[in-house]
């Protein structure tokens, strides 16, 4: 590999990286604008709904996740007690996420009258992906303690990995047990759980590995020369083993949520040719893009964070106050625009005036 140097070569942020956390984060605000309006009138093409939500569904997860993995190897400050501590962290703000995601929708629904759905503070507690991202860092940090090997660490998630292939949609017939057990493999899709551990592990895992070999590429050109063989062929498999479903539902396959082994891989794969593709357009963006797409990454984030509010609140808004709008690709698309900013603009405040330590 004489594209590889002996030392760190790559430091700081890389645009590549950036372009590709900022459109997963905008794909992702697109899924989750369909998935409420789905709870309406909705009438989308099939193609703008295959293209956003399984888009968000099969890429952006994966990419965020690792990332993650690769953050942590870029990062100076990727000791154990430290990754442990931001762990807890993203924990917190996890629960904190599902206040918006989960219990707010029914609180103002019940409030308006709307609806005479349940409060359930259960759900408070559903493993969705800040809280994933909580216990991999958590777990990392523990095997760090113990001076275990990224490869190690690899080979130890490939048998998470296997196993949350094979125990999946398990209902243990007790709401307590599944959404315990949600944090660790699949249980009721999408009510207990969306990204539990054993299944999601792998990522970033995969990208510290990747980023111990990513930060020494001293010739990008030739580490990404293959990048649309690593892009295109993952894309087909992926396609074609997509499952129809109509718009805003969670398909009833493994794809999205309870992801299997080969379908990490078929992913990870896809991430390095998504990678390289962006390191490409890199060159020809204007410096304006650019640096848009590199806010949105150093601040994916609060984004994440604040779209969860800001999506229930006024997507019953409109509900409430516009009763009978139909949610069309030009509706959608327009409101996802508008979650962005006003999420973007959340997360520069919250940056600005935050408690210092």
């Amino acid at each position: 590999m004489n594209f590889l140097a002996d030392k760190k070569v790559n430091t700081g942020r890389q645009k590549e990286l950036d372009i590709a956390k900022a459109l997963a984060i905008i794909f992702m605000i697109f899924c989750h604008v369909i998935v409420f309006a789905s709870f309406s009138n909705i009438s989308i093409s099939p193609g703008f709904e295959m293209i956003l939500n399984q888009t968000a569904a099969i890429i952006a997860a994966p990419v965020f996740m690792f990332c993650m993995g690769i953050g942590i190897v870029f990062s100076r400050h990727n000791q154990y007690n430290i990754l442990i501590k931001k762990g807890v962290k993203l924990l917190l703000l996890g629960y904190f996420v599902n206040i918006g995601a989960q219990i707010l929708p029914n609180v103002l629904d019940n409030m308006l009258n709307m609806s005479n759905t349940p409060i359930t503070i259960l759900s408070l507690f559903k493993v969705d992906i800040l809280i994933f991202a909580g216990i991999a860092f958590i777990l990392i940090g523990i095997l760090k303690l113990f001076n275990i090997s990224n490869k190690k660490m690899l080979i130890l998630a490939i048998v998470f990995s296997i196993i949350g292939s094979f125990v999946c949609f398990v209902d243990f017939n007790n709401i307590f047990l599944n959404y315990f057990f949600g944090y660790f493999i699949g249980t009721i899709l999408h009510q207990c759980t969306a990204f539990p551990l054993f299944n999601w592990f792998i990522f970033p895992v995969a990208g510290m590995v990747y980023g111990s070999y990513f930060i020494r590429v001293k010739d990008k050109s030739q580490f990404f020369k293959l990048w649309p063989v690593f892009l295109i062929i993952p894309l087909i498999f992926i396609l074609c083993n997509l499952s129809p479903s109509p718009a805003g539902s969670i398909s009833d396959n493994a794809h999205a949520y309870f992801i299997t082994t080969l379908d990490a891989i078929v992913r990870i794969i896809l991430i390095h040719g998504l990678l390289g593709f962006c390191w490409n357009i890199s060159k020809f963006l204007p410096d304006l893009l650019i640096n848009g797409f590199t806010m949105l990454s150093k601040h994916v984030t609060g984004i994440y964070v604040a779209q969860w509010y800001f999506i229930p609140l006024f997507m019953t808004f409109i509900e409430y106050f516009y009763k009978g709008f139909v949610f069309t690709d030009l509706s959608i698309t327009l409101i996802s625009i508008f979650i962005l900013g006003i999420s973007t603009l959340a997360a520069l405040l919250y940056s600005k005036y935050k408690p210092t330590k």
